[in-house]
């Protein structure tokens, strides 16, 4: 008996089953580190009845008076990061050199000393804000009894 020898033909198909099993495990991978990229600083806002800020606008230079008094400036890439009163100066000048037309914002904290949060204002004033607004939460309204 002859045996035949089958010849066998290239697949033309790709397979993407393990494309799929990177995809899962990216996927994952993101899912968990996503919120730990957009960390902050802790800060308990005073209320206040105040106008939110124009969507169109730039995004803002914040300055973060936390309740220890430490200064945190966050910038275009939302990272916070924690800053000495020299060091806010610098970066703040070299920010408003290069944008002189952005918003410049600070949130103090509501139990941190009045001081303090003019103190951070005045730094960013010095670094050539012309205008400096105040970051707040809308005021809750009294729940209604029935």
């Amino acid at each position: 008996m002859a045996r035949r020898t089958k010849s066998r033909k290239p697949m033309g198909e790709i397979n993407v089953v393990p494309y799929i099993d990177v995809m899962l495990v990216l996927l994952v991978i993101f899912m968990i580190t996503a919120p730990l990229l957009t960390e902050g600083v802790k800060v308990d806002l005073p209320q206040a009845e105040a106008r939110p800020m124009n969507e169109d606008a730039k995004r803002p230079l914040v300055v973060t008076v936390d309740k220890a008094g430490g200064l945190f400036l966050t910038y275009d890439d939302d990272r916070t990061l924690p800053v000495g009163r020299q060091e806010l100066l610098d970066k703040a000048a070299a920010i408003l050199r290069l944008n002189a037309d952005i918003p410049v914002l600070v949130k103090g904290d509501r139990d941190v000393g009045y001081g303090q949060v003019v103190g951070a204002m005045v730094l960013l004033q010095q670094a050539g804000a012309p205008k400096v607004g105040l970051v707040t939460e809308p005021r809750e309204e009294p729940k209604k009894k029935r």
